[in-house]
């Protein structure tokens, strides 16, 4: 019994060493995956593999490295990105859309590669080179309820780019998810953009805490 009591004590203890360790932040997480990876998989396994990391190395890595981000991790058909400034992480998103629905003129529509996309801002755990914690589970669920095309973004994210990014944001209403935890509630607001292929696109702001703005009308 005091050798168990011994090891439990000794495992606390290295369980507040190893929190003690971790970094805290604040910092704009960008989500985003391929919507019907696993079909496009199945139609052409190289080639959509091909297809995805050339368009990691000749689309995202730039717009990553101009809007002053960095790739925490690629896992298969998904990206998370970290930045500092939330009107970067939109930026980015935004013209990764445009250049992904670029690229995919003059495919079949069953070929082409569509992404979805969330970004929150928000407390992240840094533990090595990766993130882990609310900010980055808000923005992987974000990217979830997304569709093709689209772009979701936390409250957190609209409250920061609302008066820096020439957007239009059109109301949603409350949103609920099978996966959304009661820790997350959210309201929708739309960003609409012009694209140069057929693809209606747009991003959705996900507002956890709606601007006073928008409070106002409810």
């Amino acid at each position: 019994m005091d050798v168990l009591k011994f090891q439990a004590r000794r495992s606390v203890k290295a369980l507040n060493m190893a929190e003690e360790r971790a970094q805290r932040r604040l910092a704009a997480i960008m989500a985003a995956d391929v919507v019907g990876y696993s079909r496009l998989v199945e139609l052409d396994e190289g080639g959509t593999l091909a297809v995805l990391k050339e368009r990691r190395k000749r689309i995202l890595e730039p717009l990553v490295r101009e809007n002053n981000g960095r790739v925490v991790k690629t896992m298969g058909d998904g990206v998370l990105v970290e930045f500092a400034s939330a009107v970067n992480a939109v930026t980015c998103a935004i013209e990764f859309q445009r250049r992904m629905s670029a690229a995919n003129q003059g495919l079949p529509d069953d070929r082409q590669i569509l992404l979805r996309i969330g970004i929150n801002l928000g407390d992240v755990v840094v533990e090595g080179g990766d993130l882990y914690g609310d900010g980055v589970i808000i923005a992987v669920r974000l990217q979830a309820l997304a569709g093709p095309g689209e772009i979701y973004v936390s409250g957190s994210i609209y409250d920061q780019v609302r008066r820096r990014l020439y957007c239009k944001f059109d109301e949603l209403g409350p949103l609920r998810s099978k996966t959304w935890s009661s820790r997350f509630p959210c309201i929708g607001l739309r960003l609409r953009l012009a694209m140069p292929h057929p693809l209606r696109h747009h991003c959705r702001c996900r507002s956890n805490l709606p601007s006073p703005s928008f409070r106002s009308r409810i």
